[in-house]
């Protein structure tokens, strides 16, 4: 298997389960210690942690296939930074209330939407 598809499989593995247990921690540890707003707030980055769990899942499947490509690796480690970065922040920041967070959170979005256009684009250049 190569190294790419090994690294980002296993990233999307460790994520998916990190997820289930984030989750979990959330609908029954801080059901009563939060807020409702805080709790949706929770829960939009277990939302969207889960996706990009998957997305990373995705991007070693593709990468069985283009083990070389710059594009998908961007697209997986950008995919990591953005579950760092925004579904990160919205757990600090629902769980603390440091309101500060909420800057760092567009950041990790803006790399969840380059990971997608990478993917898209490595896939689009193997076509051709």
């Amino acid at each position: 298997m190569p190294q790419t598809a090994k690294v980002f499989l296993m990233l999307g593995g460790i994520n998916a389960a990190l997820v289930v247990l984030l989750g979990a921690f959330g609908a029954h540890g801080l059901k009563e210690r939060l807020t409702a707003e805080m709790l949706a707030v929770y829960q939009t980055g277990v939302h969207y942690h889960l996706f990009h769990a998957l997305g990373l899942l995705a991007v070693g499947l593709v990468a069985l296939h283009l083990p070389a490509s710059a594009y998908l690796k961007w697209s997986g480690w950008l995919m990591l930074a953005g579950i760092v970065l925004f579904s990160g922040s919205l757990y600090v920041l629902s769980i603390s209330g440091l309101r500060w967070l909420g800057m760092v959170t567009p950041l990790g979005g803006l790399s969840f939407i380059l990971a997608w256009v990478l993917f898209v684009i490595a896939v689009l250049k193997a076509s051709s």
